[in-house]
């Protein structure tokens, strides 16, 4: 630091010494003293409070401000103080030590006058300016020192507010520095951390200054001194000697026109004229499972980490694997600066992983910083202890009860949790008035609410200081059962991720309270309510793997006298469908879904039922059993017309329809399935229940118009609905969407938007643990690979995906992929293979029920025919004609036109060119004007020859 200098000509006498303060001159009998300038600052502090004991921290604020020091280096100088003053000699008293208190300056003082001559002797001009170095390089931190420079040069008082170990004194430093010039050099900066006395805050300012306060009441020389000046003050650390500093930030702002102020605190000085600027954390990457590391190096967070990391030695080369590691680490630490650096310190030690499994494990509140710090940041506990202590008693007992929310909480909460006989309702709303302005409960707007949370380094700091209060987290559990039954209703209506995400705020705190609940201390009977309640959210949000452990966490917990109740049939319900999503058709997942129906239909509860059957609808259709599948959508539709509402008809419609689509009913699906998707009301049937079934609707009315000769509404309408899945921001809807998306465009021959969209569905399927889903989406990269050429690679992958599918019970997609797998064979000249795989296909879909593919399965028998060493051109014919008029008959244009293709390039061969016209310009005729697809160009072309 560089030293103030002053303009004050006052001059003190104790002895036979002067004190000329703004020269730093010390005489005795005339004749200039030899001291440093550390043992004259501690003359100088003393004197200011003469007869009062000054405590060796206060003394060490004054002395070394804004620096941390050893108690010797002050024992050190107040020695060589004493010997220069001959303090003890001869009976001379000047300093005496109070054990354990600190010192005093027990020798009276006055004010003379020095000749001007005499002042002259070993003065010492020193620049106006003492500022701590700012930092090498800080982080993120750009937009704030412009905002605040801004502000302070058109206000001239501005304070930065924040939480401990954001980066305030940081930001300030770099501030003063950046305007120095505007200031022609006059910029001092007083730090008040150390103060224990509010009164040494004048004292301070008048230290840095250089002018002597030793009067009782020293404010109007400040004042005096101030007026015609023009300087930047900085008052660093405000938050603890408020009462103080406060007042006399607002007497100098009005006093000295061209006084320019800017402090820092943890709570806003709440006087006139001051300007307010709130400095947020570092930026952090969002939790998001596609973050690449350009992605996450973009953020301030990440950047602060590895640049800290590297310098204490780590060696770590981002990629986008570890960086979820390093973006994780920031998420924990809430972009705190402080928190940051001293977590990064540990890299070298423990290496990334170990790093954020110690986070993970417990926040380490007491990871060393850097030795020059001040005591208050050396550690987390430190930062935090500090900011603790500044509390009144009733602030302090609601912050560490406001530690059970984990993440966002509502007012409302609040009061419903944290009031007893010790905390009232309007004691409670003072003390969180009081938390959010020293900064220590954060703030903020989620639509039209506000939303209150805890740091999770203040809350981590909270939970080790208070031990478990049961009935306070009782209270928190009862509450969010009782806020999830109220809003469970509204999860299907709520159209958009953003607006779910105002919902979903509450899901920290769910879970929270489901682990005290399950815990060794908690209540099982409130977790097992609150498990049925949270069940819904788990399932929209697509957390399966959670939601499927809290269930089986529940069901070990419900007592056998409880069985048969809603809460088993929820619990029951969601259980099958996560272990169905995320395990394939288990026999675990049909027992619990069934066991849920029956619960339901013993209950007479319809509702229930009702989405019961649309589940037990889909887990039959995953297993390959499409005529079972189809009996709950029949039955569903009975029981939607009991309740008669437009919702619960249209899902039993959707149901009804999906089921007549895989059963190749084309014209009775095409009714059921766009009454589903165009009915009015019933623009959400409804993601409470794992998926959105008007969403199912319209992917399957896509398929069903592709089809039926509409191509062209076949795409759009795909397109449509998997945008739609997108905005809910449902992985389980958005992969249902996807995969049916990518039926089209193989139908259509558009390889490239398949693999686009199969792409996007194997990442949702890994996002969310979906075993089954993966293996269909290799299964399809393997389809994928047969159309462009390479047979062998694709029919490995498909055998692969068969094998994998066939043991999770994923029954769905097995004739399409038999269907693949021929056409590879085919190509790699394994004809008889092909004919075997297809005679099987062809029994299973007699058995199952999913006729839809009947036509293709007999169109590709026919190539396998002509493809034999010894074609059966005869046998061929028949199984396109049968191909052909089976289409026909069920309404499936498209698949008529395949057939009519292959029919006729036979016939050609045959001689036939005339018969071979007719069918196909029979099956030709019909299209949607405008449409294209690979078989309509491929019928053209042929067309042409003929």
């Amino acid at each position: 630091m560089t030293e103030p200098a002053g303009t004050a000509t006052g001059t003190l006498s104790f002895g036979p010494f002067t004190v000329t303060p703004h020269e730093r001159l010390v005489m005795r009998d005339g004749v200039a003293l030899p001291l440093g300038a550390k043992a004259f600052d501690t003359l100088l502090a003393l004197m200011s409070r003469p007869n009062q004991v000054v405590s060796k921290y206060d003394l060490m604020a004054l002395v070394w401000p804004g620096m941390t020091v050893e108690d010797a280096n002050l024992r050190f100088h107040v020695a060589a103080l004493r010997k220069a003053l001959g303090d003890g000699k001869d009976g001379a008293r000047y300093i005496t030590t109070l054990s354990g208190r600190g010192y005093c300056f027990v020798a009276p003082i006055s004010q003379v006058n020095i000749p001007a001559d005499r002042r002259t002797v070993a003065r010492t001009e020193l620049p106006p300016v003492k500022l701590p170095n700012r930092l090498q390089r800080m982080v993120g931190r750009d937009e704030a020192v412009a905002a605040v420079s801004d502000r302070l040069i058109r206000s001239r008082f501005v304070t930065i507010v924040g939480p401990g170990g954001v980066g305030k004194t940081a930001v300030a430093i770099a501030i003063a520095h950046d305007l120095l010039a505007t200031f022609s050099d006059a910029a001092h900066f007083v730090d008040l951390a150390a103060l224990s006395d509010p009164d040494l805050v004048i004292t301070s300012i008048l230290l840095m200054l250089g002018l002597p306060a030793q009067t009782d009441d020293p404010l109007p020389a400040l004042l005096a001194h101030l007026r015609d000046k023009r300087t930047l003050l900085i008052l660093d650390n405000c938050e603890h000697v408020i009462a103080a500093a406060a007042p006399l930030a607002a007497e100098i702002f009005h006093a000295a026109p061209n006084i320019y102020i800017l402090a820092t605190s943890r709570e806003a000085l709440r006087v006139e004229g001051e300007q307010v600027y709130r400095l947020a954390p570092l930026a952090v990457p969002p939790d998001h499972p596609g973050l690449t590391a350009a992605a996450a190096q973009t953020y301030p967070a990440l950047q602060l980490f590895l640049e800290r990391a590297t310098a204490g030695g780590a060696q770590i080369a981002l990629d986008d694997a570890n960086a979820a590691i390093v973006a994780g680490i920031c998420r924990k630490l809430d972009g705190m600066a402080l928190a940051i650096e001293l977590a990064a310190g540990r890299v070298e030690a423990y290496g990334l992983e170990q790093t954020a499994a110690l986070l993970d494990e417990r926040l380490n509140l007491l990871w060393q910083g850097q030795r020059t710090a001040p005591p208050r940041q050396k550690t987390l506990q430190a930062t935090l202890a500090w900011s603790y202590g500044l509390l009144s008693d009733i602030e302090r007992l609601v912050l560490r009860r406001l530690a059970v929310f984990a993440g966002h909480f509502t007012i409302d909460a609040a009061l419903e949790i944290v009031p007893d006989e010790r905390v009232d309702r309007s004691r409670l709303f003072d003390a969180i008035d009081g938390l959010v302005a020293k900064s220590m409960v954060a703030a903020r707007p989620i639509g039209a609410m506000m939303r209150y949370r805890l740091l999770d380094t203040t809350r981590a700091y909270l939970l080790e200081i208070e031990p478990d209060d049961a009935a306070l987290a009782a209270r928190h559990a009862t509450y969010y059962r009782q806020w999830l039954e109220q809003a469970g209703t509204t999860w299907a209506t709520v159209p958009s991720a953003d607006e779910r995400a105002i919902h979903f705020s509450a899901l920290h705190n769910v879970r929270a309270a489901l682990d005290w609940c399950f815990g060794t201390d908690g209540d099982a009977s409130i977790g097992i309510a609150l498990a049925a309640a949270a069940a819904p959210i788990f399932l929209a949000m697509s957390l399966l793997v959670e939601c499927r452990r809290w269930s089986e966490r529940a069901l070990l917990a419900l007592d056998p006298s409880s069985r048969g109740g809603a809460e088993e049939m929820h619990i029951q319900a969601a259980l099958g469908l996560t272990l169905m999503f995320t395990r394939g058709g288990s026999e675990a997942a049909r027992a619990a879904l069934s066991r849920s129906l029956a619960i339901a239909e013993a209950r007479g509860d319809a509702p229930n039922q009702l989405q019961l059957l649309g589940r037990m609808h889909i887990f039959h259709e995953r297993m390959g059993q499409f005529d079972a599948a189809l009996g709950y959508a029949q039955q569903s539709l009975t029981v939607a017309g009991t309740l008669g509402d437009a919702a619960s008809l249209a899902l039993a419609h959707s149901l009804l329809g999906v089921s007549l689509h895989l059963a190749g009913e084309h014209r009775d699906a095409l009714t059921m399935l766009e009454t589903a998707w165009h009915k009015p009301g019933t623009e959400r049937i409804s993601t409470v229940y794992g998926f959105d079934h008007r969403n199912r609707a319209g992917i399957s009315l896509a398929r069903e118009f592709w089809l039926q000769g509409r191509p062209a509404d076949a795409m759009q309408l795909a397109r449509q609905t998997v945008v739609e899945a997108a905005q809910m921001d449902h992985p389980i809807t958005l992969c249902i969407a996807l995969i049916w998306a990518v039926s089209i465009d193989l139908w259509s021959g558009d390889l490239d938007a398949a693999e686009e969209n199969i792409d996007r569905f194997i990442a949702h399927a890994e996002s969310r643990s979906m075993g089954p889903y993966l293996a269909v989406g290799r299964g399809v990269k393997g389809e994928l690979a047969i159309q462009r050429g390479n047979a062998a690679e694709g029919v490995e992958t498909i055998g692969t995906c068969l094998r994998e599918l066939h043991d999770a019970g994923y029954e769905l997609l097995t004739t399409t992929f038999n269907i693949a797998l021929v056409q590879g064979l085919m190509t790699l000249g394994q004809i008889e293979r092909s004919a075997r795989l297809l005679d099987d296909a062809i029994r299973l879909v007699e058995q199952s029920g999913d006729h839809l593919y009947m036509p293709e399965l007999l169109r590709m028998k026919g190539r396998v025919l002509l493809a034999r060493a010894q074609p059966e051109a005869d046998q061929a014919e028949a199984h396109f004609v049968q191909s052909l008029a089976l289409s026909r008959r069920k309404g499936a244009k498209a698949w008529e036109l395949r057939a009519a293709i292959d029919l006729a390039g036979l016939l050609v061969e045959r001689g036939r060119r005339e018969e071979a016209k007719r069918w196909l310009q029979l099956a030709y005729e019909g299209f949607a004007q405008g449409s294209e697809t690979a078989d309509i160009k491929a019928a053209e072309k042929l067309l042409q020859t003929l």
